[in-house]
């Protein structure tokens, strides 16, 4: 219920900020004067808006929604010997990866995982699960956090948004183009947008998206292998390398992923109840991750 409430607030906020900058830049309409011809640049802004301010107000969210979602409790003042060694192991990552502190969390999960998420490099947030910390030793643990420091020095929660934000910009642009094209052509209708342009760009911004989706996911599975190298370099190649041995013991195992759907992009493993073909994974498989440490590659 939360994760819904949070995603219908989320595209309230998207349908405000769009409205109004519409408004401003006064693009009312994207029919020509004639209302019968498209106005193509028009309908380009209108989808750029649209696409962009959805991406940047989840990116401008994530934190805010990661810690509800997940439940993450951030660390304050640490309360024991491992919320203070977690503190200064991130601290100290963050100072070699030339970042700003970010805040540190963990999260009520007995799967092994963690997350980084934040609209500013120096303003981030990493978590780690609490069956992670139970399982791994500190030096998989510090991997795992050099993993997502890496997520974080290297720019990947905004890149990811202006990827989203380019592939959001065109599903719509060529789903209303394709509803256009039924109305007029197919359905003969002459004036205005009918039924039929409305109902045909539904579908064709749903079948889209769905299409879209691989080319997120496929950057998304790059930037992972970054990440990765980048955790070899802070924490050492061989506790990377080991701590993904171990995650890829876990999900051979097949525990439950219990981290939202909504985090999984830079999570230092997207588990295993996903049976999707690799165009729709998030990350690669952990085998292949592995060798690429190995390899150099």
């Amino acid at each position: 219920m939360l994760r819904i409430g949070l995603f219908l607030l989320t595209n309230l906020a998207i349908i405000f900020v769009a409205s109004v900058s519409l408004s401003l830049l006064g693009f009312s309409g994207i029919l020509a004067e004639n209302g019968v011809d498209l106005n193509l640049q028009s309908l380009l802004m209108f989808c750029a808006v649209f696409g962009f301010a959805g991406s940047f107000i989840s990116l401008l969210l994530s934190k805010f929604m990661a810690k509800r979602s997940s439940g993450t409790v951030i660390i304050d003042q640490p309360q024991n010997e491992n919320e203070r060694w977690l503190l200064t192991t991130v601290a100290e990552l963050a100072k070699k990866a030339d970042i700003g502190m970010p805040e540190v969390g963990i999260f009520p999960a007995q799967q092994s995982n963690a997350f980084a998420t934040g609209w500013n490099r120096n303003k981030a947030l990493v978590a780690v699960s609490a069956g992670l910390l139970q399982r791994f030793d500190r030096d998989e643990v510090r991997a795992v956090l050099a993993h997502e420091i890496g997520h974080v020095a290297n720019g990947d929660m905004i890149t990811l948004s202006l990827v989203q934000g380019v592939v959001n910009t065109f599903v719509m642009f060529f789903a209303r183009l394709i509803g256009f094209f039924v109305d007029r052509v197919i359905l003969k209708n002459q004036r205005g947008l009918g039924l039929g342009y409305w109902i045909s760009t539904i579908v064709a911004e749903i079948c889209l998206g769905i299409l879209a989706s691989t080319i997120v996911m496929w950057f998304s599975r790059r930037r992972e292998f970054r990440a990765d190298a980048a955790g070899a370099s802070l924490a050492g190649r061989n506790a990377m390398i080991n701590a993904l041995r171990k995650l890829q013991v876990e999900t051979q195992a097949q525990m439950e992923n219990q981290m939202p759907d909504t985090l999984t992009a830079f999570g230092i493993s997207a588990g295993w109840k996903q049976r999707t073909s690799k165009l729709f994974m998030t990350h690669p498989p952990l085998q292949e991750r592995i060798e690429a440490l190995r390899y150099g590659q």
